[in-house]
């Protein structure tokens, strides 16, 4: 998705320019006239990945609204603009959270360069504060990542389950990402910045299940040279998450449900219960009341485990979702394969929607991952993910770099046989830019189709002489767009006179 760069400056002239510069470049654009504006903005949670700030503007002055912007916990990299160029000035507006600044008037390259290393910078304190959540057992429902209604209510249910202790089952498909939301579930709770302790159930041998979940007394079977205290008493005080709990031995599915009704475990080769503090949130893949019918899993501990069901759905049911993830994904391996993609291309992202991901979402993390690996482009393209080769994907959506650009004369008025917008492409398919010179023939070409062989007029439209014209026409081979245009004989004088 296009990066949006909220352009905060009370002349709209500066406005323009600054908006022209960005999205030749692929950024998209808001406007704020004000400091007022630009916090209101920020407060509805509209699009806003970096701002450029006026120093000087009536009301709240820069200064001021860099200050109230990071009281209100709003985050984003801040680029100061400044007339001036006081030093004083500067070096407050970077005391109080500025990552950049520049003089007005600044060339183009320097605005790009100053928004893309804010997009870094905000890219790399974003992860490692990802990192430090993860680390701390902070990780909140605000780290989810998705809008949709079926996120939307996942989220719901699990603030609700985290305000107690109540047992919580979480069930999906494999890939949903139910560790993340057993995660959240503990950074939420008052539990959070204790213990989170995973432990997958369907990867341990089954002789080794009760000692790793319990612990085991030292010399209490061959091979116990040392005390081990196990899993339980590791997530003392916070959280044990059981993934894929379905795959518990039935004796050991015996202890499990004394650990929840008393509080209290027995290691092996214990001489008494040993009394812990721990709440349980399990996950499965499987349908556990199937698996209690078959006798495969105990019915009673079924019940002790699904007080408060949660499913995660799977990624298929929340398409929606696809956009916000791939940006996420692009962002962090960005960071951690030292790379500057930028995103994914428009007809990328359709393709990407389209696909039904069996894997879920951790399927599409190993692909993004692949693609940025292996990404030579500042975008994205569909051959990047082999994956979703052969998927027929809708129309592509407006999120993206512009792949082309649609022309439309003024007053909308089109030639009869021509479409209502004609496409100058940009980007070649590898999603680099075309050369000046390919682009160049693209549209001297559409100008010629628009004006109907007026070369007078294209010329004029153009910005260049009628013999400058004649002469790019020689070079790029269109003399054959030329007779095939509908008024030739009103342009026969103006070929002679070039």
């Amino acid at each position: 998705m296009a990066k949006t760069v909220l352009v905060v400056d009370d002349d709209p002239t500066q406005r323009r320019l600054i908006q022209a510069v960005l999205e030749r470049d692929g950024f998209a654009v808001s406007h704020a006239e004000n400091g007022d504006q630009a916090i209101q903005h920020l407060a509805r949670s509209a699009p806003a990945d970096v701002v450029l700030l006026d120093m000087v503007m009536p009301g709240i002055s820069g200064q001021e609204t860099l200050v109230e912007m990071r009281a209100r916990g709003f985050n984003q990299p801040v680029i100061v603009v400044t007339a001036t160029g006081g030093i004083d000035t500067v070096v407050q507006a970077m005391q109080a959270g500025a990552v950049d600044f520049f003089i007005k008037p600044a060339a183009p390259e320097r605005i790009i360069v100053s928004i893309r290393n804010a997009l870094s910078m905000g890219a790399l304190k974003g992860e490692v504060d990802r990192l430090k959540k993860h680390a701390n057992g902070r990780t909140s429902f605000d780290d989810l990542i998705g809008a949709s209604p079926a996120m939307t209510m996942v989220k719901r249910l699990g603030e609700r389950a985290a305000k107690s202790s109540i047992p919580i089952l979480i069930t999906g498909e494999s890939g949903v990402g139910k560790e993340v939301i057993a995660r959240a579930v503990h950074g939420s709770s008052e539990r959070g910045g204790k213990p989170f302790v995973a432990v997958n159930c369907g990867a341990i041998p089954e002789n080794l299940v009760e000692s790793i979940l319990f612990g085991h007394e030292k010399g209490s079977f061959t091979g116990a040279t040392d005390k081990h205290l196990g899993k339980f008493q590791e997530a003392n005080g916070g959280t044990l998450f059981l993934d894929e709990v379905g795959e518990l031995p039935l004796d050991i599915q015996v202890k499990l449900l004394r650990a929840l009704q008393e509080s209290e475990i027995d290691a092996v080769g214990g001489k008494r219960p040993i009394k812990v503090d721990v709440r349980i949130v399990s996950a499965t893949n499987r349908d556990l009341s199937l698996a209690v019918k078959e006798g495969r899993f105990r019915e009673d501990l079924y019940y002790r485990l699904n007080v408060f069901p949660v499913e995660a759905p799977a990624l298929r049911e929340r398409k929606e979702d696809v956009p916000a993830l791939v940006d996420a994904f692009v962002k962090r391996f960005n960071v951690e394969e030292g790379k500057s993609v930028v995103g994914a291309t428009p007809e990328t992202m359709s393709y990407l929607c389209a696909f039904d991901w069996p894997g879920n979402v951790r399927q599409l993390e190993n692909a993004v991952y692949r693609a940025i690996v292996l990404a030579d482009a500042p975008y994205l393209q569909p051959h990047d993910f082999p994956a979703i080769s052969g998927v027929a994907p809708p129309a592509a959506p407006a999120e993206g770099p512009p792949a082309s650009i649609s022309i439309t004369p003024v007053g909308g008025q089109l030639m009869p046989d021509l479409p209502q917008a004609v496409p100058v492409r940009i980007l070649d398919e590898r999603g680099h830019l075309r050369t000046l010179e390919e682009i160049e023939r693209d549209l001297i070409q559409l100008a010629i189709e628009i004006y109907a062989g007026h070369m007078s007029e294209v010329a004029r439209r153009l910005g260049i002489g009628r013999s400058t014209l004649y002469r790019k026409v020689r070079e790029q081979g269109l003399e054959d767009v030329i007779k095939g245009s509908n008024d030739e004989a009103v342009d026969e004088a103006d070929a002679q006179v070039a």
